[in-house]
């Protein structure tokens, strides 16, 4: 083998860095390679669960929000929240919150979970998305870390989900792949099929690892920092891939429900979404994952049907309504209509129990979005309602609608509901005021 002789002025290429590896020892079994199933976790007394869902046209704001004098729990609904007046004790409802910095209308949408400012500027690149963050720290607990959903998004160019290096995670939109992967799983043959994969990944990322502590000792101290992040990310990988295999050894859960039938029009958005609702629903129930995100591409929709009657013109269309009556009225019917599927995710979520508690109460449901008012294309005010969880809720947080609260303070609370120790997430100043954990749950 020729060896590589590394000089400081000189660029190193991805061909040169991996050119002659060898198949070395890998890692070490660590604690966190341990399956879930294989080992007890005490600390753990009542899971958590989240479920970030993101319309990226927003709602009608005047419509949404109460009164900007409607505060704590005396608070008058606002004509969208009547829709789902029954489960007021169950949602805290934000106003005047927003992600400082992360600008630009539409291509916010991608921000929703991560924070990261600026997203339509030149070389922006996206940070770890919330649902991914946690999946790193316990998603070796359900054999999902997480499930990365869409309803009519662009392939490859949508999502919420973002690894902690910001490469974006695709969606699965179709309901019946969903549910496969969730309670049927694959033949004996896919099964040996996946786990002969799974090998050959691990047996690659030792190569790439013993590589790279090689190299460390010839590079300078940026780029030694560099590899540094480079073989955390090998080592989780190669941890996610021992967990995977272990979890392929399981039989999945069994469920009384046959495979839904995919909506094969994109006309056909709300009927999508009460699909992937109802999927998160069973996929919580069987604790198949914790971790679910959601992202409702309602700028990719065209005129979609709401209750069996097209509304008229694409989805995107209307949001521009420039306030015309017509368009206003159809933006009305859509909303009404989302806020009316919310409602039944609610009360499929109050239904279920575990443990004598509702899936409800172990679910933090965050429903909002990247626009305050596509109108107008403004990423502040954003609307936010967050659910179950745990949390004492039944009020109206106000923040000051001018110069708002940052939003990714929820996050920090949503972190700590899990029980992992943070104080901070991206652009967070803390946890959100006036949002109160509840200790019996």
């Amino acid at each position: 083998m020729k060896s590589v002789h590394i000089q400081s002025s000189n660029s190193l290429t991805r061909r040169h860095l991996l050119k002659g590896a060898g198949v070395l020892l890998g890692l070490p079994l660590l604690d966190a390679m341990t399956p879930a199933f294989a080992r007890t976790d005490t600390r753990e007394a009542a899971p958590r669960r989240f479920f970030g869902i993101c319309n990226n046209l927003g709602v009608l704001p005047d419509r949404f929000f109460p009164a900007a004098d409607q505060t704590g729990r005396d608070y008058t609904l606002s004509p969208y929240l009547e829709v789902i007046r029954e489960f007021r004790s169950d949602f805290t409802v934000m106003s005047g919150v927003w992600h400082p910095d992360v600008d630009g209308g539409h291509p916010a949408d991608i921000c929703f979970l991560t924070a990261a400012p600026h997203p339509s500027s030149g070389g922006f690149r996206n940070s770890v998305s919330l649902d991914q963050y946690v999946a790193e720290r316990i998603g070796h607990l359900t054999r999902f870390p997480a499930l990365t959903l869409g309803v009519n998004v662009q392939p490859s160019r949508s999502s919420l989900s973002f690894t902690a290096g910001g490469v974006l995670l695709p969606c699965e939109t179709k309901p019946s792949e969903v549910f496969r992967k969730l309670f049927l799983g694959g033949t004996p043959e896919e099964i040996k099929a996946q786990a002969r994969s799974l090998a050959l990944g691990k047996s690659v990322m030792d190569a790439v690892a013993e590589q790279t502590r090689r190299l460390k000792g010839t590079v300078g101290v940026k780029d030694r920092e560099r590899l540094d992040q480079y073989f955390t990310g090998v080592r989780e990988l190669e941890k996610r891939m021992v967990q995977s295999a272990e979890w392929e050894k399981r039989p999945r859960p069994v469920v009384n429900a046959r495979p839904p039938v995919d909506p094969t029009d994109s006309r056909e958005y709300m009927e999508k979404v009460r699909l992937m609702y109802d999927l998160a629903q069973m996929a919580f129930a069987t604790d198949s994952t914790r971790n679910i995100t959601l992202m409702l591409d309602s700028v990719s929709s065209p005129a979609i049907t709401v209750e069996g009657k097209s509304v008229s013109d694409g989805y995107h269309n209307l949001s521009h309504h420039g306030r015309n009556p017509d368009k206003i009225a159809d933006l009305e019917r859509i909303d009404r209509e989302h806020m009316k599927l919310l409602g039944g995710l609610f009360a499929d979520l109050k239904r279920q129990k575990e443990d004598g508690d509702t899936l409800l109460d172990r679910t933090m449901v965050l429903y909002g979005s990247n626009m305050g008012n596509a109108n107008t294309h403004v990423t502040t005010n954003l609307p936010v309602l967050f659910a179950g969880g745990g949390f004492r809720h039944g009020q109206h947080l106000a923040f000051d609608r001018e110069r708002n609260y940052p939003l990714p303070n929820l996050f920090v609370n949503i972190l700590q509901r899990f029980g992992i120790e943070a104080d901070r997430f991206a652009s967070s100043t803390g946890t959100v005021r006036g949002l109160e954990m509840l200790k019996t749950l």
